[in-house]
């Protein structure tokens, strides 16, 4: 289980800093970390249960914040927006003609 958390937090790391993170302090500090907290399937380490989930938490921040910024560069961009986009936002269709012909398509 903590490869995984390890692999997903190094993926998000890369996301975030582009190619060249190998480089960064933080991924040599994260990387550093999962050596350290490594032990045998037979021992017990209350330390790496600590940081197992201070990864997890990390891993949750990074990919709550990088999806925030997708959809808040989507959505948030474009300033007044006509009436139909809106509409289209949210799946609706507004009508061509109000009472009358339109409603039927």
């Amino acid at each position: 289980m903590a490869a995984v958390t390890c692999r997903a937090l190094l993926k998000e790391i890369r996301i975030a800093k582009g190619s060249d993170y190998r480089s960064t302090l933080l991924y040599k500090h994260v990387l550093e970390q999962f050596r350290r907290n490594q032990v045998t399937g037979a021992q017990l380490c209350r330390a790496r249960m600590e940081a197992l989930h201070t990864a997890r938490s990390y891993l949750c921040l990074l990919t709550s914040t990088r999806l925030h910024l997708r959809l808040h560069e989507q959505y948030h961009g474009c300033g007044e927006r006509a009436l139909e986009q809106v509409a289209g936002l949210v799946g609706l269709r507004l009508p061509t003609q109000p009472g009358g012909k339109g409603w039927e398509t």
